[in-house]
């Protein structure tokens, strides 16, 4: 049996609604050949709720069955939270981590094959698969379930594969000797850039019934307040230059520069939209999907503005602050 964790981040805004969903749907996954522990690591808002929590996340989350770990602030955000994990984890000692958001729902077989993938390489420290939105309810969550598609067929090209989250199946070895960086703001790509340079490599799982749906942002306001974050933890990793430099991947080289460089200037693809009303169509098969050209009109704009308000505050040496999304 190979002993595998499974830890979820949890931030105190989260409601109990896409708790119990998150749990039920990650007891259901396929766990052959694995002995297996679920953990759900569960920041506070205030010291006081450690205490009351009659109702709350925490109840809640014990009576489904899984393992809980409270924290009583929010230090290092997800990074702290991801490696207060493996703390807690350390008696367990999981020769495997698996990563998910609250989100997150994985597809039945993504742990089995991401396991196959990750034996079958013994240079890789991730393998994850193909994102898809599980809420296209509206014109900007439409939008942003089309970028996804981009998103995976550049996955599987770039020799710089960045899972966010960093959602997947890592080995252990490599987040306990590692850690996440509870400065970054983007720890996902800082944690990538630094496996990368180090030589290591991400496995893209093309296998069906193993791809992963997550949730969108359903409004404009919560997508800038994203992608700002995004952008402002990428200009972050250009510290990590000399070791990218001197990996000698040429491939990893030029796709991790065109991540930092090309994607903050997202208004120069603004021509290719002459074609979107076609491609639409043959992706889609819907005549209504055809609508969505507005949608990317007002999504490159807004991209547009959440890369020079990054830099801006990058210049003035401001924060970008963490900001909650709304749930479907």
């Amino acid at each position: 049996m190979v002993r595998a964790a499974v830890i979820v981040p949890v931030a105190p805004y989260e409601p109990k609604e896409i708790l119990i969903s998150s749990v039920r749907h990650l007891l259901a996954l396929d766990y052959r050949n694995f002995e297996v522990k679920i953990l759900y690591i569960v920041d506070k808002k205030h010291e006081h709720e450690h205490e009351h929590d009659e109702d709350g996340q925490v109840k809640i989350l014990r009576d489904l069955g899984v393992d809980v770990l409270e924290r009583r602030d929010s230090r290092g955000r997800k990074a702290g939270a991801i490696n207060d994990a493996l703390e807690y984890l350390s008696g367990f000692k999981p020769e495997y981590i698996a990563i998910f958001d609250i989100d997150s729902q994985p597809g039945k077989k993504f742990l089995v094959e991401s396991l196959v993938a990750l034996e079958s390489n013994k240079n890789a420290y991730i393998a994850s698969s193909r994102r898809y939105i599980i809420n296209p309810v509206n014109l900007v969550s439409e939008t942003i379930e089309a970028e996804y598609y981009l998103i995976n067929f550049l996955l599987r090209k770039s020799g710089f594969k960045l899972f966010n989250g960093p959602i997947g199946l890592l080995k252990s070895e490599f987040l306990y000797r590692y850690k996440l960086n509870e400065d970054a703001v983007a720890e996902d790509a800082d944690f990538a850039t630094r496996m990368h340079a180090k030589g290591y490599t991400a496995i893209l799982v093309l296998v069906d019934g193993t791809e992963l749906y997550e949730q969108s942002p359903v409004s404009w306001m919560d997508l800038l307040n994203q992608r700002k974050r995004w952008y402002y933890g990428g200009l972050q990793l250009w510290k990590y230059w000399k070791e990218v430099k001197n990996s000698g991947n040429r491939n990893f080289i030029v796709s991790w520069l065109m991540a930092l460089t090309v994607t903050y200037a997202p208004i120069l693809s603004a021509p290719v939209l002459i074609f979107a009303p076609f491609l639409l169509l043959y992706k889609f098969k819907k005549v209504n999907k055809i609508s969505l050209t507005a949608g990317f009109i007002i999504y490159l704009v807004l991209l547009q503005y959440a890369a020079v308000a990054a830099v801006w505050h990058l210049v003035r040496e401001k924060h970008v602050e963490w900001k909650s999304i709304k749930r479907v």
